[in-house]
């Protein structure tokens, strides 16, 4: 068969074997390129264009490289305050025990004031109980909270604990929550009884209601600011040590208040063991309400029951 070339005039009769042979310029790759047609370019040729004055031109990049494109500015992180409050699947200890608190602090609030006072007084650390049914109270205890869900020790709870179990996990957290409850407890009421069996105080001290969850949140105070980073651990312990010095020096409730400076100092104590169990938060995201606190334990000399306790 034969080729037809343009206009219909027959062409020569192609060479056996001529349609296996190589274009001339595959051949002549190493050649400087002829001078072609106005506007002819060979194959495979990168052509660029004149461009306007401070315009961005295109460069051809050679086989085989990687070409990035520009990506848009990362976007801010949303909801990142909302880190500093529990939330289930982020902390769900702190999230689990603030719920509990939320619960027993509408029972102090809305039933009656004798059926509060009986739950009071038999979740009470003080010595009687502590002799009879001591781990029954100590974590009974921990259920309540003196001046009810809006206290400044509730405040200072969800942000402390909230910021340690970002840090150390859950299990830990209610670790070092129970150790500085526990303890101080007991430095706070062993002296009392002591005290009572050398007469040096009456026998209704040792019926005195002692509840709530500051020493617990004093603790968290403390072992939290080992984890924070200096500009804001010293701060925070300044601010927070102050506050309890203040209400030792009143002397509004000494027992208590020796209480709660022991529970900071526990907390302190416990900085090897936290930064040992540190997962990486970032230290300073978070853990900022820690000098929101108030006084939050219940201990007085109360043998009949009070009107609207909490």
């Amino acid at each position: 068969m034969e080729r037809t070339a343009a206009g219909g005039v027959p062409g020569p009769a192609p060479v056996p074997g001529e349609a296996d042979l190589p274009e001339a310029a595959e051949l002549l790759d190493g050649m400087p390129r002829q001078r072609g047609p106005l506007g002819a370019t060979a194959p495979g040729a990168v052509t660029t264009q004149p461009s306007a004055p401070g315009a961005a031109t295109a460069q051809p990049s050679a086989p085989g490289a990687v070409t990035t494109q520009p990506s848009a500015s990362p976007l801010p992180r949303l909801g990142a305050p909302w880190r500093l409050l529990p939330t289930p699947p982020g902390t769900p200890f702190t999230f689990a025990y603030a719920a509990v608190l939320a619960v027993t602090s509408l029972v102090t609030a809305y039933a009656d004031p004798a059926l509060v006072h009986a739950l009071h007084q038999g979740s009470s650390t003080d010595v009687a109980h502590l002799v009879g049914t001591p781990l029954t109270v100590l974590l009974a205890s921990a259920l309540w909270v003196a001046g009810g869900f809006v206290a400044p020790y509730t405040l200072a709870f969800l942000l402390v604990l909230t910021a340690l179990e970002r840090r150390i996990g859950g299990m830990r957290t209610a670790v070092v929550f129970l150790t500085g409850h526990v303890l101080a407890t007991l430095a706070t009421e062993v002296p009392v009884g002591l005290a009572v069996l050398a007469d040096h105080l009456p026998g209704s001290s040792l019926h005195r209601l002692d509840y709530g969850i500051s020493f617990g949140v004093a603790t968290g105070v403390g072992a939290l600011s080992g984890l924070l980073r200096p500009w804001l651990r010293w701060p925070v312990l300044v601010l927070f040590g102050g506050m309890l010095l203040q209400g030792l020096v009143e002397l509004t409730d000494p027992l208590t208040n020796w209480g709660h400076l022991i529970a900071l100092a526990i907390g302190i104590a416990m900085w090897p063991v936290v930064r040992g169990w540190y997962v990486g938060e970032p230290a300073d995201t978070a853990g900022r309400g820690a000098g929101g606190a108030g006084r939050d334990r219940r201990e007085v000399d109360t043998p009949a029951p009070p009107v609207g306790q909490g």
